[in-house]
């Protein structure tokens, strides 16, 4: 984390869970995404990863608990694994769609901008017609459109070749180099090894470590996909 990066608390979780009948996805959870910071929550398929990412997103509501925005409220870009696009609208067409909900000034420069951006197809295919890793980084334009000061991603880079990855990380450390946040949910050690500043691990639906990542280097969480 870069040293002139001020470090603000931008979104709190107090407490919050989420419960399908008598299923605890997600136990009550203590949770703060702090300015500065690239995030890596991993653990075991069912952890409750997504659920902790959706909650915070506000895509899902919390069965129990809280989230909390910073003081002033943090903007949010939300990256879920699905596509979350109109599929009969181009990638262009999307972007503008969206900025004009998220109020964004000049639509079409910002669309025009985030297609570059993230190289994605300027033609008029529906994106319905896309590739999987195309949709995934038209997920990725959309939730930049409003430049979040949180960026919360749910395994974004699955779909992704090997170039589409390096832009998706130059984007996200964008992000937190100009005193944002970025959580990225993630079965890839190798990215958490080289993005990550702090690690939370997910278990059966529980938070047992966040910390540093040096310092979940040194525990037995380190083995969690072992």
């Amino acid at each position: 984390m870069p040293a002139s990066v001020a470090r603000r608390t931008l979104l709190s979780a107090r407490g919050v869970t989420r419960r399908y009948g008598r299923h605890v996805a997600l136990a009550p959870t203590d949770f703060d995404v702090v300015g500065g910071e690239l995030v890596a929550v991993i653990g075991p398929n069912g952890a409750g990863k997504s659920t902790l990412v959706a909650i915070l997103a506000g895509a899902l509501r919390a069965t129990g608990g809280v989230v909390v925005p910073g003081d002033p409220p943090a903007r949010i870009g939300w990256v879920p694994q699905r596509p979350a696009q109109y599929g009969r609208l181009s990638a262009r067409e999307n972007l503008e769609l969206f900025a004009r909900l998220e109020g964004v000034a000049e639509p079409a420069a910002a669309a025009a901008r985030l297609v570059d951006a993230v190289e994605l197809p300027a033609d008029d295919r529906p994106a319905a017609h896309l590739s999987i890793g195309n949709q995934q980084r038209l997920n990725l334009a959309i939730a930049l459109l409003a430049e979040p000061d949180v960026l919360l991603l749910d395994e974004p880079t699955a779909a992704l070749d090997p170039r589409q990855r390096r832009r998706l990380w130059e984007l996200a450390t964008r992000t937190r180099d100009r005193g944002g946040a970025v959580v990225f949910v993630t079965q890839n050690l190798e990215e958490l090894e080289r993005f990550a500043d702090r690690v939370c691990v997910l278990r059966a639906g529980e938070l047992v470590f966040d910390g540093p990542r040096a310092d979940y280097d040194t525990t037995l969480e380190a083995h969690v996909f072992a």
